[in-house]
């Protein structure tokens, strides 16, 4: 966990519909965001693969989140194609031979990320989709199978994390979505959210953090408080193993 720079763990999305949207946020946030989520949104807007490409320019680090989902060969060659672009995070769905095809065509620095179980899905939800299992237990077998095909990590609620630090390898790479700062837990469509020191005391290595940084007056002093809290709690979670 220590190796990871304190300033990149925290990775703002760019949930904007334009690319030029996206550029405005990057250059508002300037040095306080070293990490950056691009996703569906984007795609379906003219410029998307234009805007990795600035991204990497401007010496960010990119995670795609497209959550491919095909056969193992389309997805395998999609990986491939992503990899050569300079991303740095995709996440993938799918079943074992799907998981092992994408671990199989990543190359560079791209780290391939299973996604567990969705932070928008709740027990309700699950059983609706046909889990009876506990979310936890789910979460955990879905990071086990995403390892053993050869993944680098998973993308997991942070109320999952801190299990799948005690029963997952160490060298899990755990992504946390549905983070939301104490003064702003406005929850929407994020069912299953944690504060930014929560994820990280949990075990979480990078935090996904989207609305509470756009939608505010001043994103620039969220982005900073919120890498500050990181700071805090990484050095609290070192203290805490010593």
């Amino acid at each position: 966990m220590n190796t990871i720079p304190s300033a990149d763990r925290l990775i703002v999305a760019l949930d904007v519909p334009t690319a030029d949207a996206a550029r405005a946020q990057v250059n508002t946030l300037g040095d306080a965001v070293r990490f950056y989520k691009i996703g569906m949104e984007l795609l379906m807007a003219p410029g998307f693969f234009e805007l990795l490409e600035w991204l990497k320019a401007q010496d960010r680090k990119v995670f795609v989140d497209l959550k491919f989902f095909d056969i193992p060969e389309t997805v395998a060659r999609a990986v491939r194609n992503l990899a050569e672009r300079g991303a740095d995070f995709c996440t993938i769905h799918g079943n074992q031979s799907i998981m092992e095809a994408a671990a199989k065509a990543k190359s560079g620095t791209l780290k391939v990320l299973a996604v567990t179980a969705l932070t928008s899905l709740d027990r309700g939800d699950l059983n609706d989709l046909g889990f009876a299992c506990d979310v936890a237990d789910l979460v955990l077998s879905r990071a086990r199978r995403a390892l053993a095909a050869g993944c680098d990590g998973v993308v997991s609620s942070g109320l999952e994390v801190e299990r799948l630090r005690r029963e997952a390898p160490r060298e899990l790479i755990c992504v946390t979505p549905g983070i939301r700062p104490v003064e702003n837990r406005v929850e929407a469509d994020q069912k299953r959210i944690m504060t930014p020191a929560a994820a990280i005391a949990a075990g979480a290595d990078y935090l996904v953090v989207g609305r509470p940084i756009r939608d505010a007056a001043d994103p620039r002093a969220i982005a900073l408080a919120i890498q500050a809290e990181i700071a805090a709690a990484v050095q609290a979670r070192a203290g805490n193993t010593l």
